[in-house]
C-alpha cells in the first residue's frame, strides 16, 4: 500500500474497528480498551500511517515546512544554529516548525513523531546523540533528516559539524604548552559520542603527545547549565587540576565564577578553555578562551543540505565538516 494513500479508513478496516476508535487512539483518548488500543497501534505501525495535521488536499504532497528539533532553545549555541537554519529556509521559501526536546530521549521521539504527523518535508535534528529508537524513527519515516552540530557515528544520517576530535586536541595541547600537568575534561554525558568518543579521544591524544598521564579522576560529567559549573568548581580544584577544557559555554561560565568565588585567580592560578565561543564567552570577565565553531554556518549548511535531499538532488557528501579555530582571550595565559 502506498504510504501517501494510507488513510484513517485503511487503518480502521485493517484493525477491524471504527474510524472513531482509530481517531481516539491517535489523539490519546483514554476511552479505548487496552487490547483494542494495542491492535490499532500495531496496524498504524505496520502501515506507517501518520495522521495528517495539514490539509490532505495539497496536490504536490509537499508542505514546504521543515521541522527543527532543538535540545534547549535558550542555549545560545543552539540559538545561533537555528538562526542559520532559518535564514536559508527563508531563502528557499520553507517554513520552520521549531520543537524543544529538553535533551530527553523519550521526548525527542514524541516531538519527531509530532513533526512527521504535520507532514514536514524534512527534519533538522540537534540532539546530543542518536539513540537506537530515534534512528529507527528516522529510517521508518523516509523523511530526509540532517544533523546540525551533532554526529552520527555510523554516518547513516546527513550531518554538518566541525572535527571535534582535532579541536579538543588543539585546546588541550594549548593548556599543556602553558605548563599544566593536570588538565580536567569537563563535558556533558559521555554516552553521547560527540563527548565520550570524539572529544575524549582528542583529549587523550593531546595528553599522549604531551607525555601527560590520563586519569579518570580528571574526567567530569555534568548537565549543560551554569549552576552545575558553579557546583563543580570545588571538585575540579580538589582533583588537583590547574586547568580545564569544557564542552559547553554556560557550564564554563559556572566553573569560572565558582573559581573566582573561592578566591582562585583565572588565568593566574587556573586556566579554562571552552568550546562554542558564544556571546557568553565575551560578557564574562575574564573573557573565556574558546574553540570557535562557525555556528551560523553549521545551521545554514545543514539547511542547504536538507533542501538538496528534499528535492532529491545528488548529494556527494552527506557528512560535512567545517573549519574551526581557537580564540585566545582572558581565561588562558
Amino acid at each position: 500500500m502506498d504510504k501517501q494513500t494510507i488513510t484513517i479508513y485503511d487503518v480502521a478496516r485493517e484493525a477491524n474497528v471504527s474510524m472513531a476508535t482509530v481517531s481516539r487512539v491517535v489523539n490519546g483518548n483514554p476511552n479505548v480498551k487496552p487490547a483494542t488500543r494495542k491492535k490499532v497501534l500495531e496496524v498504524i505501525d505496520r502501515l506507517d500511517y501518520r495522521p495528517n495535521a495539514v490539509a490532505r488536499g495539497l496536490a504536490s504532497k509537499k508542505t514546504t515546512t521543515v521541522g527543527v528539533i532543538i535540545p534547549d532553545v535558550s542555549n545560545t549555541f543552539f540559538a545561533s544554529l537555528a538562526r542559520g537554519i532559518d535564514d536559508v529556509a527563508t531563502m528557499y521559501k520553507y517554513n520552520i516548525i521549531l520543537a524543544n526536546s529538553d535533551s530527553n530521549d523519550q521526548k525527542e521521539v514524541s516531538v519527531l513523531n509530532n513533526l512527521l504527523a504535520k507532514q514536514v518535508d524534512g527534519v533538522i535534528f540537534m540532539g546530543h546523540r542518536i539513540t537506537d529508537e530515534i534512528r529507527g524513527e528516522f529510517s521508518r519515516s523516509k523523511t530526509p533528516v540532517v544533523l546540525a552540530g551533532s554526529i552520527d557515528p555510523d554516518e547513516q544520517v546527513g550531518s554538518v559539524n566541525i572535527d571535534y576530535t582535532s579541536a579538543t586536541k588543539d585546546a588541550v595541547s594549548l593548556l599543556a604548552a602553558n605548563g599544566h600537568k593536570k588538565i580536567a575534561f569537563v563535558s556533558g554525558a559521555l554516552i553521547d559520542p560527540i563527548n565520550g568518543k570524539n572529544r575524549l579521544n582528542g583529549y587523550k591524544e593531546a595528553l599522549k603527545e604531551n607525555k601527560l598521564d590520563y586519569s579518570e579522576g580528571l574526567i567530569f560529567e555534568a548537565n549543560y547549565n551554569f549552576k552545575e559549573g558553579l557546583n563543580l568548581a570545588e571538585r575540579i580544584r580538589n582533583s588537583g587540576a590547574t586547568a580545564a577544557y569544557v564542552t559547553d559555554d554556560e557550564l564554563a561560565v559556572g566553573i569560572l565564577d565558582g573559581m573566582l568565588d573561592a578566591g582562585v585567580k583565572v588565568p593566574e592560578d587556573f586556566e579554562i578553555i571552552t568550546s562554542n565561543n558564544s556571546l557568553l564567552t565575551d560578557i564574562v570577565r575574564p573573557r573565556l578562551t574558546s574553540i570557535t565553531q562557525p555556528l551560523y554556518d553549521i545551521g545554514a549548511v545543514a539547511m542547504r543540505l536538507l533542501t538538496k535531499m528534499m528535492n532529491k538532488e545528488d548529494v556527494e557528501e552527506k557528512t560535512i565538516v567545517l573549519p574551526y579555530g581557537i580564540d585566545k582571550k582572558g581565561s588562558t595565559k
